[in-house]
């Protein structure tokens, strides 16, 4: 009589195996390195040109003639991405003469930085999704091709410059966009407030804590692909090599003992 315990079914033999395998991809490698800066890189990218691109403000001002007979004007000016301020217009009060407006437009054009900004995350989410694809079903590749991290390699470092620089210049634009949107600013732009024809007040000045964010998870991006340079740079050819001559070093100086 045979004691011997049944075979599982050929699909059961693994399923370890087959719980990190779903939708033809190996979930398991997000616990590597290489796998799971990759997946912070895609959302950083999201919080990146998502924060920057859905930000808008508002600006104010009230205005009252000394002439009794007209009211005190509240101005208010939102503004947002791309930060075209010369486009924005609002209304300055007339104190003297039969007109009673006078159309104005904030100062400053701020979109160069902004939508570099914005275009660089959304690049970046495209191609650490695709990337991450990639290395979750074709892992192998990374082995038999040694093109595609070096490839990789060549893409993440640009993507490295591209992302200090770009963190750098909205950090600038946005500075220049908080001078340009200040009440005080809005006041100084009105001629009514400088001939002594009516008492204007700045109104509150702009929340920009989201644009404050953008700037810091543009560098938060610019570390993740530095550091997902070196993950990277570990899967070339280069990197055998170095390790290669470093192993054979050490033999030599231990066959020498």
């Amino acid at each position: 009589m045979d004691m011997s315990e049944p075979t599982a079914p050929a699909g059961d033999k693994e399923p370890g195996q087959q719980g990190q395998r779903l939708f033809g991809l190996r979930w398991g490698r997000l616990e590597e390195p290489l796998g799971f800066i990759k997946v912070l890189e895609w959302l950083f990218a999201i919080f990146a040109f998502g924060s920057c691109g859905s930000f808008s403000g508002e600006t104010g001002a009230t205005v009252k003639c000394n002439d009794d007979l007209k009211e005190m004007t509240a101005i208010s000016v939102q503004f947002g991405y791309p930060f075209r301020l010369s486009r924005i217009p609002f209304e300055m009060p007339v104190c003297e003469g039969n007109a009673t407006k006078r159309t104005l437009h904030l100062m400053g054009d701020f979109s160069a930085p902004s939508e570099f900004f914005v275009t660089l995350g959304v690049f970046s989410f495209l191609y650490s999704m695709a990337a991450l694809v990639i290395y979750l079903r074709f892992h192998s590749l990374y082995i038999e091709n040694k093109r595609l991290p070096f490839a990789d390699f060549c893409v993440s470092v640009s993507f490295t410059f591209f992302w200090l620089v770009a963190a750098a210049a909205w950090g600038k634009g946005l500075s220049d966009v908080k001078g340009a949107t200040r009440p005080s600013s809005l006041i100084a732009a009105m001629s009514v407030c400088h001939l002594k024809q009516a008492v204007c007040n700045a109104g509150a000045t702009p929340a920009m804590g989201l644009a404050n964010i953008s700037v810091l998870f543009g560098f938060i991006n610019f570390i993740l692909w530095a550091g997902n340079c070196w993950f990277v740079f570990k899967e070339t050819s280069w990197h055998a090599q170095a390790t290669n001559k470093e192993n054979s070093a050490e033999q030599g100086a231990i066959d020498k003992q």
